[in-house]
């Protein structure tokens, strides 16, 4: 029980810190004139859609631990020293919580609202860039992170149209889905370092 303490705390934080997100999404919203849960559907066919459409980024994930670039091992070392020992010890149930609770939020945020809100004053290629950026550089702890957020945005804010039909559930299930493994895969690494075995 007390190895949990420590990362009780930022386990809690984050929880709070991401979910606070909602609460931004429904002012800005309706700062702006913009409803976002009005592409909110839950589907069978979106729930397959954001599932797939998650193993992409999944894969990539994995093939960064293999590059040896000094910027990809200087985001992964700063993801394991981050995270690692924040998530040290939670269960697979925690993770869940956390990664929906961002995949939710972050979503919301982004594709519900901001996404929608540049599209309707410069149209959808520079809409989907646009919120991306600031996606970006919300995200960017480093240059290439803030470059990858970005890019990781821009595909989501694709799949918020996937199927001919906008839907804000296939880019949460695909964030939310992909933020989970990716915890699953930092917390076993930094599990199985020798300092950490117990």
């Amino acid at each position: 029980m007390n190895d949990r303490q420590p990362n009780d705390k930022f386990f809690r934080l984050a929880c709070y810190f991401e979910g606070s997100l909602i609460l931004v999404a429904i002012v800005l919203g309706w700062l702006l004139d913009v409803d976002p849960f009005v592409n909110l559907h839950f589907s069978e066919l979106a729930l397959i859609y954001g599932i797939f459409g998650t193993l992409p980024l999944f894969f990539i994930f994995l093939a960064l631990f293999q590059i040896e670039l000094q910027q990809v091992r200087r985001i992964i070392t700063l993801l394991h020293e981050t995270l690692g020992p924040s998530l040290y010890r939670r269960n697979w149930a925690d993770l869940f919580i956390l990664a929906a609770v961002a995949g939710i939020s972050e979503e919301v945020l982004f594709r519900g609202v901001i996404q929608p809100w540049m599209e309707s004053l410069w149209g959808m290629t520079a809409g989907l860039i646009g919120s991306n950026i600031i996606f970006g550089l919300v995200h960017a702890v480093t240059p290439l992170y803030a470059l990858l957020a970005a890019l990781v945005g821009i595909y989501l804010g694709v799949f918020l149209d996937y199927g001919g039909a906008r839907n804000l559930f296939i880019p949460i299930v695909i964030h939310g889905l992909y933020d989970f493994l990716a915890f699953m895969i930092i917390l076993r690494t930094y599990a199985n370092e020798p300092k950490n075995l117990s």
